[in-house]
């Protein structure tokens, strides 16, 4: 009898227990509500105000469908080396039809929601045609990124093959999406371009903008941290290295200077060396010159010049006088 009345004793007490903390996490949980509505409510007002909301607005381009575009692309530009499995020449057709058809129904649907920012009625027929003329380029990107390797390859004795570099290099990844970004940039396409080489630079560390013009066989080594402005123009055959920014002397001009030109321009076989910064959009580094590392350079040098940083200054040698002995400059 004593062994039921204990058992029954612990029972309730149990069952006791259970209601007070049960009691207790509906107190806990209106007193959470009651501090939520206090938080919602605020957040609530900060959005009366504006400046950083889209309710009621247009549908914006999806971060995540840009995402998928740009790996898509990154397949649809090197076949068999973004794929978990490899791709049977059999079957190339195929996958790449599968693969263009893909990237224009997304694209098409991006299109039309970055065409509306400027036209609330976006005709479908034109973000076809875009997203059509985008993938016509793709043969022609292809050539491009053939030069890009084969620079890469020439310009870095640590690179044991093409396959290496395609795989393992992130500049070769940033250049492939800001040459497809670039293409949608001529076609006058606001935010998905930008949108593009920001996913690729938040990938790698390189920003790179889709206004930037780059010619053939360039070469970012190591890669991190360069910045290349939106009116940069790149020569043939430039190798930059890490850290290098290609900038605007100043932006305190703010929307003024929209559609100036703002950044260098390189000329063709140009080397610019590791944590060198050069402004301007007046400052032409002349072909052929090579660009020491931590060089400060606001202003021109003619062709063939070799640029040391020298005090809280620089020094302009030409490569062409013979006085200089050949390590000066083969850096």
């Amino acid at each position: 009898m004593r062994r039921c009345t204990a058992k029954w004793v612990l029972l309730w007490e149990a069952w006791d227990l259970h209601s007070l903390l049960f009691g207790l996490l509906q107190l806990f949980s209106l007193s959470m509500d009651q501090d939520f509505g206090h938080i919602t409510g605020a957040i609530l007002a900060s959005y009366a105000r504006g400046g950083i909301n889209n309710v009621d607005g247009s549908n914006l381009p999806s971060k995540r469908a840009i995402a998928e575009i740009c790996e898509g692309l990154l397949q649809l530009l090197f076949p068999g080396f973004h794929d978990a499995e490899p791709i049977h020449s059999t079957h190339l057709q195929r996958v790449t039809s599968h693969r263009v058809h893909a990237i224009a129904d997304k694209l098409k649907e991006e299109i039309c929601k970055s065409l509306r920012l400027s036209e609330p009625e976006c005709p479908e027929t034109r973000a076809e045609q875009m997203a059509y003329d985008f993938l016509s380029s793709i043969p022609s990107v292809r050539q491009l990124l053939q030069t890009d390797v084969e620079a890469a390859y020439e310009g870095d004795p640590a690179a044991a093959g093409t396959s290496e570099i395609i795989l393992a290099y992130p500049f070769l990844e940033t250049v492939a999406i800001q040459r497809c970004a670039h293409v949608l940039y001529a076609l006058e396409l606001p935010l998905l371009p930008r949108m593009m080489t920001e996913w690729a630079h938040s990938r790698t560390g390189i920003d790179i903008h889709p206004g930037a013009h780059l010619h053939s066989h360039f070469f970012i080594d190591h890669g991190t941290g360069v910045v290349i402005g939106e009116t940069s123009t790149i020569g043939a055959h430039v190798k930059l290295y890490q850290g290098v920014s290609l900038i605007a002397r100043s932006l305190a001009g703010g929307q003024a200077l929209r559609g100036k030109r703002r950044h260098p321009t390189l000329e063709a076989n140009v080397t610019v060396y590791a944590g060198t910064t050069i402004m301007g959009g007046d400052t032409i580094i002349g072909a052929g010159s090579t660009i020491g590392a931590n060089v400060f350079l606001t202003h021109s040098v003619p062709p063939r010049s070799l640029v040391l940083a020298e005090g809280h200054g620089v020094k302009v040698l030409d490569k062409n006088d013979r006085s200089l002995a050949a390590d000066d400059w083969m850096i």
